[in-house]
């Protein structure tokens, strides 16, 4: 569950991120990003999880499995941050670690999340 401090609830946050932010899409899923100029804030994210993806039930798992996975990563973001993950119907059947691998690589496009250090072998 990400803390209501954490959270884009207004409809004009949503478009103002969607419309004025950078976008890396993949394919279960894309990452809207605004960084604005003076951090405010802490980091916040929302989520777009549409009918095309499934029915309620459908939807309403996905949306959990993003926010778990995006709770895991707002301390990693810039403050003042703001995220929309958008969910594409692909995203229906896919696992968890497929999202988050996704959702990475999206973070990682928009240079919101190092890339891994690779540890050279002994």
């Amino acid at each position: 569950m990400l803390p209501p401090a954490h959270r884009v609830r207004r409809p004009d946050d949503f478009r103002l991120v969607l419309r004025r932010g950078r976008k890396a899409g993949r394919r279960r899923l894309s990452v809207h990003a605004l960084t604005p100029a003076e951090a405010t804030g802490p980091a916040r994210a929302g989520f777009v999880v549409g009918r095309a993806v499934g029915n309620s039930v459908e939807r309403h798992r996905i949306t959990r499995r993003l926010r778990h996975l995006v709770a895991d990563r707002l301390d990693a973001l810039p403050p003042g941050t703001v995220i929309v993950v958008r969910a594409h119907p692909p995203a229906a059947g896919s696992t968890t670690a497929e999202l988050a691998d996704d959702l990475d690589a999206a973070l990682r496009r928009l240079e919101l999340r190092p890339r891994l250090a690779v540890v050279p072998s002994a």
